[in-house]
């Protein structure tokens, strides 16, 4: 799945931008929601202080004498003076207390009857502990998480005396739905806003990323061949991603110079191989050329014994033989046909060379890990032709006495042959054309063998390495055994 490191910076610095875009509008708009809340709620505080003074200050009277009807008319009026006003800024209900607790008079008779308790009614419960023991503050806000009303309770006053208690109730429904309708005008206003922030900051950014895309598609297309500079958008600016582009190009410029003179060098060292294979192949036959030459020129000068002439024939067919064989090595290919691989066919090259090593008194340590009675399917005949060139090499290589060591061994599904030698090692500088033709170090050697055991592992999709150092020298040949044949 992809993820948002993935995306083209052509997409994330917009949505990136869009959504600072959206954590600073809602965060704005959250604040200035908070606000508004606060200050309302505020608000509605001062104003129920100051109209409680106000009424506090007209009821003693008509405590101290009793007079319901007029108290009724006092805390009646703020209903009808305030009805243009918000809903959420006047109280729902007036209550007065007398002094013993109950109620004295209200707005609204039905619910708050006459010397009810203020226990007994939940809206004005939260605050009967103020109502009948009153605090020295002119007026106390009760205004707790889990009620339904805001209470103003005003203590009623004359001459030091506790006549009663005033208690205004507002709703926090509407002070709630105050509330919701700002946040509705606020969401109106922050999509309006981002309507119109979105797309700018979906175009700007798309125009700051576009020298970012441009830099990575430009490095995207470097491959081989180097393409040429009109293949590279210009980013035409002077900033760092300018001076970076132009870095870039002068490094695509030394590439592709760089490019050039390696193409120069291989074709160089292509008509190198090609001069060597040619010398080597006209040495290797214009020598058995002249001898048939000579034997055909002495043949006419002193032919007629019939002896002579056999002779002759002998040694033109030595020679024939020796340009043939030659022919067949360049021409070796590597077909995986014939007889399957088995154990004894890594015995029989240890036999084949046995001869070689006794001459020169070689320790030889064997380890021949092929199963028993189990057949490999690679064809045998290369496989030992691989193994009796590297084992011929080695025999040249090492000193009297020395130490040959052969590895054969299948792993899973690949072959595995080594053979190591601690005779002279060979030098860095020639480990690079060992595998050409006609590439010998030896008197001995014609320089052919290496090379066609390259031509057979490579044909067999294999690999051939060689580490080379002063306490030793060793080949690893690596053959895959088709999946099909290997279980």
């Amino acid at each position: 799945m992809l993820s948002f490191r993935d995306l083209s910076f052509r997409y994330k610095i917009p949505l990136r931008g869009i959504g600072l875009v959206l954590v600073t509008t809602t965060l704005l708009t959250l604040t200035l929601v908070l606000r508004e809340r606060q200050e309302l709620h505020r608000d509605i505080i001062d104003g129920a202080r100051v109209l409680g003074a106000a009424l506090v200050q007209n009821l003693a009277e008509p405590l101290r004498h009793d007079d319901v009807w007029r108290a009724f008319e006092l805390i009646r009026a703020p209903l009808q003076t305030a009805g243009a006003q918000a809903t959420e800024s006047r109280p729902v209900a007036l209550v007065v207390f007398d002094a013993a607790g109950g109620v004295y008079v209200s707005t609204d008779p039905d619910r708050f009857t006459m010397s009810m308790p203020p226990e007994e009614i939940p809206a004005i419960r939260p605050g009967a502990a103020f109502i009948r023991h009153p605090p020295p503050d002119p007026a106390i806000v009760v205004d707790r998480a889990d009620d339904d009303f805001i209470l103003l309770v005003s203590p009623i006053r004359a001459d030091g005396i506790h006549l009663g208690a005033l208690v205004m109730a507002y709703s926090k429904a509407a002070f709630t739905a105050r509330i919701a309708r700002l946040v509705e005008q606020a969401a109106i206003v922050t999509g309006l806003i981002l309507a119109v922030l979105v797309p700018v900051t979906w175009y700007w950014g798309a125009r700051m990323a576009k020298p970012l895309v441009d830099l990575a598609e430009n490095m995207g297309k470097v491959s081989s061949p180097i393409p040429p500079d009109t293949a590279f958008a210009s980013l035409g600016s002077g900033d760092e991603l300018g001076r970076a582009d132009t870095a870039f190009r002068a490094m695509v410029a030394q590439l592709r110079e760089k490019e050039a003179l390696e193409n120069e060098i291989i074709f160089a060292e292509r008509l190198a191989a090609i001069g060597r294979l040619t010398a080597g192949v006209a040495h290797e036959i214009n020598n058995p050329l002249g001898a048939m030459l000579n034997a055909i020129d002495t043949h006419q000068l002193h032919g007629g014994d019939p002896a002579f002439t056999a002779k002759t024939l002998s040694l033109l067919q030595r020679g024939l033989l020796q340009i043939r064989d030659t022919v067949s090595a360049l021409l070796v290919e590597a077909r995986p046909h014939g007889r399957a691989l088995g154990a004894q066919d890594v015995e029989d090259v240890r036999t084949l060379t046995q001869a070689n090593l006794d001459g020169k008194a070689v320790r030889l340590d064997w380890h021949n890990g092929l199963p028993r009675n189990v057949e490999i399917a690679l064809p045998a005949t290369l496989i030992r032709q691989v193994l009796l060139n590297l084992l011929l090499n080695a025999c040249l290589a090492v000193h009297e006495g020395g130490r040959i060591e052969v590895v054969a061994e299948a792993e899973a599904d690949r072959l595995k042959l080594q053979v190591a030698n601690d005779g002279d090692f060979i030098e860095a500088d020639r480990l690079g054309y060992l595998f050409e033709p006609f590439v010998s170090y030896r008197d001995q050697g014609h320089g052919l063998g290496l090379w066609v055991t390259y031509q057979i592992v490579d044909h067999l999709g294999g690999e051939i390495a060689v580490r080379s150092s002063e306490q030793e020298t060793r080949f690893t040949v690596i053959l895959p055994i088709p999946h099909e044949e290997a279980a």
